[in-house]
């Protein structure tokens, strides 16, 4: 055997290696629901509940954060709902589309998932 021989059986091993460890970190579904929900409720707030100005506006703003947490397990329904999953077995590509009631923009959210994490690549208002 030459030594290019075995840098090639090793680099074969290598690839194995890192493909068998990315199909079984690729994180699924409830994994996604539980990041998207964490992140939004979050979201809402830190950003949301912050702007709310002005009489019941006032008000809410005060009780918003309660109002989120409480409304959690909805949300990550709506979540569950509104997400399509492509899983090409390395890794899975999350798109999901939220109508959410005013003053809430709408958003539409890309995310991968790989290695047991997730990485969200688009985040657009419309």
């Amino acid at each position: 055997m030459n030594i290019l021989h075995i840098v090639k059986v090793i680099g074969g091993v290598g690839l194995i290696g890192l493909g068998t460890s990315m199909v079984l970190t690729n994180p699924g579904q409830r994994d996604y629901e539980s990041y998207a929900t964490d992140t939004l409720t979050t979201y809402l707030k830190y950003e949301v509940c912050s702007q709310a100005s002005g009489g019941l506006a006032s008000f809410l703003a005060s009780h918003c954060k309660t109002l989120v947490d409480t409304g959690k397990p909805h949300i990550r329904q709506v979540i569950a709902k509104k997400t399509i999953r492509q899983n090409y077995l390395l890794f899975s590509v999350y798109e999901t589309e939220l109508l959410l009631p005013s003053p809430v923009p709408n958003y539409e959210f890309g995310t991968i998932g790989v290695f047991q994490q997730f990485y969200t690549y688009q985040a657009d208002k419309f």
